[in-house]
């Protein structure tokens, strides 16, 4: 059996639907099963080794409080050549992607193929879906055309799909245990006796850093002494500039932007954290960085 990962989302920047798509690979591997990941290409540059396939184009795109990917197949011959050059028995959709997964699904390669989705999206915030209602019916309807299941990351995820007639199942999503774990060594330069607290992820509207920035204002206005806390913060994002400015203004110590880490780093950053806090206020469906601060053994405020 062979198997196509379908992202819609570009691998030029780290994301959770990325690190899914990875460890279902890897676990893949394990098992025996062939894979190949299939991504959008948004920097011309971008080369992620000979298993994933760089089909199509991706556009940054402003969504659900995010940024997220137009993805776009400009050469529908490049879909053929590619189904039928790698034969896939299936292929594994991640997230609706329009107009690149009609694309793929109307062609005359994937008539014979076993067709997943697995929708990890929380669309609740979007804009874009309040002024386009119609849209989610236009997926559902493609979905009963040619998706022959249906997997939410979290039961929210499934509500979009309630017309849908054929299977549908959560799975949540797991995580690698040889790399989130107890054991990963720490950051050196952060084990000197502070009060550790990370936010990693990316710097946007809907994952609320600014409300951790107030709230971190105020432990640090309160906190008795000799006690001391620091905030590292990871990631990259439209709204870092301006945070940066705001922890300026309000004269915050001890708050440390990062910018953007190895994906492979994340773990050390978990272990050198006290506290994990998520701040996010909507957009979210099952975050990945709550369940790898948790396999490192750190608690968790979201």
């Amino acid at each position: 059996m062979k198997v196509a990962l379908i992202s819609f989302h570009s691998f030029y920047q780290p994301g959770g639907v990325k690190r899914h798509i990875l460890g279902l690979a890897k676990e893949f591997r394990k098992r025996g099963v062939e894979s190949k990941i299939i991504a959008p290409r948004r920097k011309r540059e971008e080369y992620y080794g000979k298993n994933v396939i760089l089909l199509g184009t991706s556009f940054p795109f402003p969504f659900a409080g995010a940024i997220s990917d137009l993805a776009i197949n400009f050469n529908p011959l490049a879909i053929e050549d590619t189904l039928k050059r790698e034969k896939f028995d299936v292929l594994h959709f991640h997230n609706f992607g329009l107009p690149s997964t009609l694309q793929i699904l109307a062609s005359p390669a994937a008539s014979d193929t076993l067709n997943i989705l697995t929708f990890h999206a929380n669309i609740e915030g979007s804009e874009f879906m309040k002024r386009f209602p119609l849209l989610l019916g236009l997926i559902n309807k493609i979905c009963q055309w040619k998706i022959d299941g249906i997997i939410g990351v979290a039961p929210l995820c499934l509500k979009y799909f309630k017309d849908y007639a054929g299977p549908k199942i959560v799975i949540p999503n797991g995580i690698d245990l040889e790399a989130f774990n107890p054991k990963v060594q720490k950051i050196k330069k952060y084990a000197d006796g502070k009060i550790n607290i990370l936010f990693l992820g990316r710097i946007e509207k809907r994952k609320g850093l600014i409300y951790l920035l107030k709230a971190y204002k105020i432990l640090d206005d309160t906190l008795p002494p000799p006690l001391k806390v620091r905030l590292i913060v990871v990631g990259e994002g439209p709204l870092k500039e301006d945070l940066e400015k705001w922890v300026k203004i309000n004269k915050l110590k001890n708050v440390i932007f990062e910018g953007k880490m190895p994906e492979e780093k994340a773990a050390s950053y978990y272990k050198s954290c006290d506290i994990y806090c998520s701040p996010a206020i909507f957009g979210e469906s099952f975050g990945l960085v709550l369940v790898e601060a948790m396999a490192c053994q750190k608690p968790v405020v979201a």
